[in-house]
């Protein structure tokens, strides 16, 4: 059963994503906030393991509260549901430790399939956004002697897999490797790039020059 929460503030489309999430089997909305104020103090007991957070929240941020999250959770997945697609905020909101950026433009049923996504090992965002985040990442200038961390040429190709939202499986089909060994590459590109997160491994890798 995927545990999910959901962080949102208008009531109507929380509540409505939540039904949707409960009506599906192997799903389960075990609670829904209006803002980080009153899910922070809830959400080590809740332990989801995916959360779905609006960006613009009244209070604390989207960005802030999805930091404090990964800082008491680092294995919760984290997807972010906006009506914002402009550069800065999806830059900063997979800094923060996000997983995936959506629009609320996304119907229920592929929230849904991001969910899953996101909790299989996948980078769940809308095409139009994937673009933007390889486009922004790409334009990051910032070089550093960092470009000498010793990345192989398979860890490079996940990265570039990782990069455009594919999961696990998917990289481990193109290689012809298994999942396992996905996760033990993986494991190695986070400890070479000193990053905590999928998202902060490919934003570190972009700003360093490796990809």
């Amino acid at each position: 059963m995927v545990k999910v929460v959901i962080v949102e503030d208008n009531p109507i489309f929380r509540e409505g994503v939540a039904a949707f999430i409960n009506a599906t089997d192997g799903f389960n909305c075990a609670k829904t906030f209006e803002k980080y104020e009153i899910l922070l103090p809830e959400i080590e007991k809740i332990n989801p393991d995916v959360l779905i957070s609006d960006i613009n929240l009244p209070g604390m941020s989207g960005i802030e509260g999805v930091k404090k999250v990964k800082e008491l959770l680092p294995d919760t997945k984290i997807i972010m549901l906006t009506i914002y697609e402009d550069d800065k905020r999806i830059f900063d909101a997979l800094l923060s430790g996000a997983t995936g950026y959506l629009s609320k433009k996304t119907t229920p049923a592929k929230i849904l399939e991001a969910v899953k996504e996101a909790y299989d090992g996948g980078s769940p965002m809308n095409s139009n956004i994937a673009a933007k985040v390889i486009n922004l990442l790409r334009l990051q200038t910032t070089k550093s002697n960092d470009n000498e961390i010793a990345i192989s040429s398979k860890e490079r190709i996940i990265l570039e897999n990782l990069a455009v939202g594919k999961n696990y499986k998917s990289i481990a089909d193109e290689l012809n490797i298994s999942v396992h060994t996905v996760r033990y590459h993986i494991k190695n590109i986070y400890s070479k790039l000193h990053a905590s997160s999928q998202s902060e491994a490919i934003a570190q890798a972009y700003r360093k020059g490796i990809l």
